[in-house]
């Protein structure tokens, strides 16, 4: 709801994060809940959770076992009175507690370890002091991180293999209780999806699976490598609720592929040091040997690891490590601690399987991942599960003819393949109840007032509605939604309605636009837009690539700033200004855009436009030397982008194309000239920018985003075709803006500026007695501009110069000036996020340039982000 309710700049990852909580809360929502017991088993000394502890009531059958996090739940018994609940393992002193019927409780319990023997147990863990010296554990760790080359598929001239992965989401913790009412009882066939899960012997009812099959490609001379999706299936309610490019890329930007053999594991939008990682994993885990034992014939060093500070991105789990001069990891099962701060997860499971080739050489075979994930404890759960084996590894030569194929990206573009192709390649059979997910979702389809549920969770996801039916894609879409009431200076309460075309209207011809009103001004405003696609689409004009040609004529009010926003300028919440933006402009522009997209993801765009801009609101465009108004400033321009951006990935959403993450780095070159004499401009001008954007992770501890930009004005130009920086006037956080500067406060035609944005996860935080129990997260950065005039583009030095224009003014008081080239403007941010889970406040200070008009030295902005 990240984009729908916030402006915040970086809405794409949010996007993909409200897309999940959507669906997980339609679906939590879609089962009675009825009081339940539950809580986590932890052992007594350690505090880590203890998985498969046997949970049941005494003297009936009905009970559960603890997840991969200690966690268990079970229905409340009915009627009055007490029953005991017991917990039993093996390893574990059996533990009654009393508990009344009906409650709705929840209970923790600590184990107590009993006493057993262990073959070959050299260290146990216990609360006695940890020391890496000496340590024979921490001795093995160093082996097996110097040996990691061994498994490196890239020391090889040649590699192919092969991959599947199934993706299966579920309804998790189904119980015969709920199953007698609620959505069971008015449609039984609900009842037919409820399958035993194998691993947690759960009742779970499967609603989504993705299949996909990839072959890797690698060469070292010349060095390439390529990923070919040689075919996906995906089916299950995401066909019902369909959110762009699906569900399934959208759970595999969370949820994909791992290998501890990684410095860093990239999952749920951050990165978890692996147990094995060459920097840092010393020194952030703690390890202890356990014992040894044979896992498929090798024999296996079995060690256990858990993070120093439980509450760090990190794992625990265990390390089955080959017991030869090799010290390759044979088996790896890991979780995430129960103090762990990640947001509406109840329970990871991962396995890790290795295997030794004939060659010698260490290669993946297993990477299974299981998630549990919840909104809160009194809702329905959802369970995630990956499978994914890997197969037919190979180190002979490779065709070079092989490496000139289209490198696929998104499953949506691989073939469709036939049942003999997945019979050939699937390695994992389906169960009975994911083989019927076709008819599964036909029954769910055919549910009265089912078709409403959906067009309501489209709107709220996808922030437009939908005018098409059951069985007829919708043509024409309404929205944004956001945009339908703002309001600004020159408007005073504003109404808009927008709309655009889709593919199932023509996938080539897509149109769009919107009309509003103010009214304070009472004056219409509209835009209209037609855009020719070379490609055939099969959604939206922006699938990838995108080469079009697009003519778009606007008539609007429009800030300053505006031209820096990613997100609508008429989001209504960023109508809630700190500063009153009252200098404003009327523009009417003509655009033709020309967009080619390469498969390497660089991008030219060319486009001829011509605009007329009439001031409005306080705002005046005064001739230097005769102080004369000029009604309406007009040019004619023509530029040329470039755009790099190595690795992109992203899917496609009504609101726009969504980068998958933001880990690529961005390249962006931009040249405008102005185009004296044509259509009435009298201006000839050069304007030159570029940026770079690139972020830093920091392994476990968090990330830094880094932009830098940078521009010049060659020519001679009144203050409107200057560079004015990109200042946010909202109480609502925007990335890559100054927070603390006024509009237009600062008018410059040579330009350097810096962005610094670093967040952290709890680092300083989870150390602080009583906070760290509050989960939240640090963010603090900086903005540095530095900027000048050049003597050209300074109306004070040019008093008879009727080219120029007075800087602009409110009430006789200046507005805007030069900035000195020794004195950049700088600003700082502190603050948190992951405050109540979903809200991120910061403090901003401004250092310099504090004695100007107007200038606030400091203040609060906030955005409601939604993270794991």
């Amino acid at each position: 709801m990240h984009c729908i309710f916030a402006a915040e700049m970086e809405c794409t990852k949010h996007f993909f994060t409200r897309v999940m909580l959507v669906s997980l809360l339609l679906l939590a929502v879609a089962l009675p809940v009825s009081a339940q017991v539950y809580g986590t088993v932890t052992d007594s000394l350690t505090h880590e959770p203890i998985s498969f502890v046997q949970v049941y009531y005494e003297g009936t059958s009905t009970g559960t076992q603890t997840d991969d996090q200690g966690r268990y739940r079970l229905p409340a018994m009915s009627g009055r009175g007490v029953v005991n609940l017991v917990f039993s393992s093996i390893e574990y002193v059996r533990k009654s507690i009393p508990v009344s019927r009906g409650a709705n409780r929840r209970i923790n319990v600590q184990l107590c370890e009993s006493s057993h023997q262990l073959n070959e147990v050299t260290v146990k863990p216990r609360r006695e002091r940890y020391s890496r010296k000496n340590n024979p554990a921490v001795d093995l760790m160093r082996r097996v991180i110097a040996n990691k080359w061994r498994a490196d598929l890239q020391r090889t001239p040649w590699c192919s293999y092969y991959g599947y992965q199934k993706m299966t989401t579920s309804l998790d913790e189904i119980t015969p209780e709920k199953m007698q009412g609620g959505l069971f009882k008015q449609m039984p066939f609900l009842k037919d999806q409820v399958e035993v899960d194998p691993v947690t012997h759960r009742l779970i009812l499967p609603l989504v699976m993705d299949e996909t099959v990839t072959r890797y490609l690698w060469r070292s001379t010349p060095k390439d490598q390529k990923t070919l999706i040689m075919g996906h299936r995906s089916t299950g309610i995401n066909d019902l609720l369909s959110v762009g490019e699906g569900m399934g890329t959208i759970m595999q930007s969370f949820f994909g592929n791992i290998n501890i053999y990684d410095e860093d594991i990239a999952l749920l939008e951050k990165r978890f040091i692996s147990p094995i990682a060459t920097t840092g994993a010393i020194s952030f885990y703690q390890y202890y040997i356990m014992d040894t034992l044979l896992v498929d014939r090798d024999s296996c060093i079995h060690l256990t690891f858990v993070p120093r500070n439980s509450r760090d991105f990190g794992f625990s789990g265990h390390l089955y490590v080959v017991k030869d001069s090799t010290w390759q990891v044979k088996r790896c099962r890991m979780t995430l601690p129960q103090k762990t701060g990640v947001n509406f997860v109840g329970g990871i499971d991962i396995l890790q399987e290795f295997q030794r080739l004939p060659d010698g050489m260490w290669v993946p075979m297993t990477d299974d991942f299981r998630v549990n994930l919840s909104l809160t404890d009194l809702l329905q759960s959802v369970q995630v599960q990956r499978v994914t084996r890997y197969s037919d590894y190979t180190t002979t030569p490779l065709a070079d003819s092989l490496f000139d194929v289209r490198h696929f990206t998104n499953p949506l573009d691989a073939p469709v393949q036939d049942g003999a192709f997945w019979n050939q390649y699937r390695p994992v059979p389906l169960t009975d109840k994911e083989e019927g997910m076709a008819r599964f979702v036909n029954d769910v389809r055919q549910m009265p007032g089912f078709r409403y549920v959906i067009f309501a969770a489209r709107a709220l996801i996808e922030n437009f509605i939908e005018t098409g039916r059951e069985g007829s894609p919708s043509k024409f879409d309404i929205g944004p939604v956001n945009t339908l009431v703002s309001g600004n200076y020159v408007d005073g309460l504003r109404l808009r309605l927008s709309g655009k075309t889709t593919a199932a209207f023509n996938p080539h011809l897509f149109f769009k636009g919107y009309v509003a009103y103010g009214f304070r001004d009472g004056r219409p405003k509209y835009k209209a837009e037609v855009e020719y696609s070379f490609a055939k689409k099969k959604r939206l004009p922006f699938e990838f690539p995108r080469r079009s040609i697009t003519f778009s004529h606007l008539y609007d009010v429009m800030a300053p700033a505006d031209k820096y926003l990613v997100t609508d300028k008429d989001n209504m919440f960023l109508s809630l200004k700190a500063n009153t933006v009252d200098q404003m402009s009327f523009i009417r522009r003509n655009a033709l855009t020309f967009v080619y997209e390469a498969h390497n993801t660089f991008s030219t765009t060319l486009e001829l436009r011509h605009t007329d801009d009439t001031p409005v609101g306080r705002l005046a465009y005064l001739r230097q030397g005769t102080g004369t108004a000029l009604k309406c400033l007009t040019t004619a321009e023509a530029s040329l982008t470039l755009r790099y951006a190595p690795g992109e990935t992203f899917v496609n959403s009504k609101q726009g194309r969504l980068a998958v993450n933001r880990n690529a780095s961005v390249f962006t070159l931009s040249h405008t000239v102005g185009l004296e004499g044509v259509l009435g401009c009298r201006y000839h001008y050069h304007i030159t920018e570029a940026s770079f954007y690139k972020r830093f992770w920091l392994s476990s501890w968090g990330r830094v985003n880094a932009m830098l930009k940078g521009g010049v004005v060659w020519d001679q130009v009144p203050f409107p075709l200057l560079l004015s920086p990109a200042a946010n006037q909202s109480f609502i956080i925007q990335n890559n803006h100054f927070h603390m500067m006024n509009n237009m406060e600062f008018l410059n035609d040579r330009y350097a500026s810096l962005d610094l944005t670093v967040e952290l996860n709890g680092l300083l935080l989870n150390r602080i007695p009583l906070l760290k129990h509050l989960n939240w997260r640090e963010v603090f950065g900086v903005n540095v501009l530095y900027g000048g005039l050049s003597d050209k583009n300074n109306p004070n030095l040019h008093p008879t110069d009727d080219r120029l224009f007075l800087f602009p003014q409110r009430n006789g008081q200046a507005t805007s000036f030069m900035m000195d080239t020794d004195t950049p403007y700088v600003e700082y941010h502190v603050g948190l996020h992951n405050v109540f889970k979903i809200l991120r406040i910061e403090y901003w200070r401004r250092l310099t340039y504090l004695h100007l008009p107007d200038a606030s030295k400091h203040g609060v902005r906030m955005a409601l982000q939604f993270k794991f």
